[in-house]
């Protein structure tokens, strides 16, 4: 399949740069794969779309005011965004910088009294491993908190303001899990209240922990899909996570791509649960066409052209290297038409 096929027109109006007032009021498109029905609704009628006694999974990650700034020994601006810890070296992480280029000649960049910081190599990834000691934090992603900004991804136009520190956190985000650098977006739409609906229904909860980092949100720059390469990015499951995933009594609905990938690569390396937390790592790629070993129900925000969080929903839809993308498109088709919201504070589409 060619990437340029993952392309589509999108009014630039449709791309959300606010959070709808309420989580919940959110609008829900609903496609069943079995009718091939398609049906509007608000997303606080989830609890009565979803069919019995689910085991829904969710990503309980929590979003690291990871974009930092800085200046270069000549004065210049630096912006570096955290990426992920090099675990073999202390306080030395991979980032994004910009300006990659004269930040790296420079090679050093700091802010005084707050940090300074060393690029010590560019990856074949275009990312820098960077090296940083702090006058006042333990460790970057303490200094991060402190003085850093979420990253909110470049098409919300906007500056950041004290909404976003709420908003772009799911209700349930575990600040002991603060290490990714997108939010797990399908989630931004639960309140408390929708969650005690679904466990009044019968439905159990349970969370997985995906560090979202480069592996979501960069976009496939190859002529082909399959040359696309995938970063790998952490994932913990608890021990009664995986004993849910096993548990042949209920179907699963996964909130987000995120809990997908987790869910898939978790399954495909293991067969029996383990009773400890598992922590690893996945660069799994899931494009049609795929074969899902642990999803019945997905539960997704609309994503952007030529990404690989399209390949993922295409091949949900229907088997076959193109015919989900032909649905896909056809839905996204119709939330156009219907002026849906899109991208990350954008509204949701759940496929039964």
């Amino acid at each position: 399949m060619l990437t340029k096929e993952l392309d589509y027109e999108l009014p630039s109006e449709l791309i959300a740069q606010s959070p709808v007032k309420q989580r919940d009021q959110s609008r829900l498109l609903l496609y069943n794969r079995n009718t091939e029905e398609l049906s509007h609704h608000s997303f606080n009628e989830l609890p009565n779309l979803l069919p019995p006694n689910l085991s829904i999974f969710r990503n309980n990650v929590s979003v690291l005011k990871a974009r930092i700034y800085g200046k270069r020994q000549n004065g210049g601006n630096v912006e570096c965004l955290l990426l992920k810890p090099e675990e073999s070296l202390k306080n030395t992480w991979k980032c994004l910088v910009k300006p990659g280029a004269k930040t790296l000649k420079a090679k050093k960049f700091g802010w005084d009294g707050e940090y300074s910081a060393e690029i010590i190599e560019k990856t074949k990834s275009n990312e820098y491993v960077v090296k940083f000691i702090l006058y006042k934090d333990s460790d970057p992603t303490s200094l991060a908190q402190r003085i850093g900004n979420l990253p909110l991804p470049p098409y919300v136009r906007r500056p950041i303001d004290s909404t976003d520190e709420i908003r772009y956190q799911t209700v349930y985000a575990r600040n002991e899990h603060r290490s990714a650098v997108a939010a797990p977006t399908a989630g931004l739409h639960f309140t408390p209240n929708v969650f005690s609906k679904l466990e009044l229904l019968g439905h159990k909860i349970h969370d997985l922990t995906l560090s979202v980092g480069l592996g979501t949100f960069r976009p496939v720059e190859t002529e082909k899909i399959d040359d696309h390469p995938m970063h790998e990015e952490e994932y913990l499951l608890p021990p009664e996570t995986q004993r849910a995933l096993f548990a042949k009594t209920r179907k699963h609905l996964a909130i987000g791509t995120t809990s997908v990938r987790s869910i898939e690569h978790y399954l495909s390396e293991f067969q029996v649960p383990s009773d400890q937390d598992l922590k690893l790592e996945t660069n799994l790629f899931i494009k049609p066409p795929y074969n899902f070993s642990g999803i019945n129900h997905l539960l997704t925000n609309f994503h952007l052209p030529g990404s690989t969080l399209l390949c993922l929903v295409a091949a949900f839809l229907k088997p076959g290297e193109k015919t989900g993308l032909k649905i896909l498109k056809k839905i996204y088709a119709k939330a156009i038409e219907e002026r849906y919201r899109f991208f990350s504070y954008g509204d949701s589409m759940l496929i039964l």
